[in-house]
């Protein structure tokens, strides 16, 4: 590494290949100690993968000997750009109090509920299940189920 400040590049890639890409990225560079200090292959961003490396030459350098690594896009990135990528998404966004809610995956998967209690903290989100006999509250992950009709839909 040169100490000159680093600078985001833009990997052109071949589509559903990203993630391959990246980590043999990171392998190259481990092997042949190139300024590269960080690579991203956010869902996102299909077809492309961000480096962060000290030139545009170190990123030449290692995407040469990278299958599916197409070429680099001129001119860099800043890191406000890519900042909204690093920022985990809330899995209980978008979800209130009286939706109802379909379980996409575990026991009850494919049942209907309603919205009880939504616990931001943990990303959880506990509902009522409508086939119940008995109406017990379950308590399941906000990324387990998906939105049929929001409280505010009636009005």
């Amino acid at each position: 590494m040169n100490g000159e400040f680093p600078g985001i590049f833009v990997i052109k890639t071949t589509a559903n290949q990203e993630r391959t890409v990246a980590n043999l990225i990171e392998k190259v560079t481990k092997k042949e100690h190139l300024g590269i200090h960080a690579v991203l292959a956010p869902d996102e961003l299909k077809g492309y993968v961000l480096v962060e490396a000290a030139t545009p030459e170190d990123v030449d350098q290692v995407i040469q000997n990278v299958p599916h690594a197409r070429t680099m896009i001129k001119g860099q990135s800043s890191f406000e750009e890519i900042s909204h990528f690093l920022t985990p998404k809330l899995t209980v966004t978008g979800i209130t109090e009286g939706c109802i809610v379909e379980l996409i995956s575990g026991p009850f998967k494919g049942e209907k509920a309603r919205v009880k209690r939504i616990d931001s903290t943990h990303e959880e989100i506990t509902v009522e299940l409508f086939e119940a006999m008995v109406p017990i509250p379950v308590t399941v992950r906000g990324d387990n189920v998906r939105i049929l009709k929001r409280e505010d839909d009636d009005k």
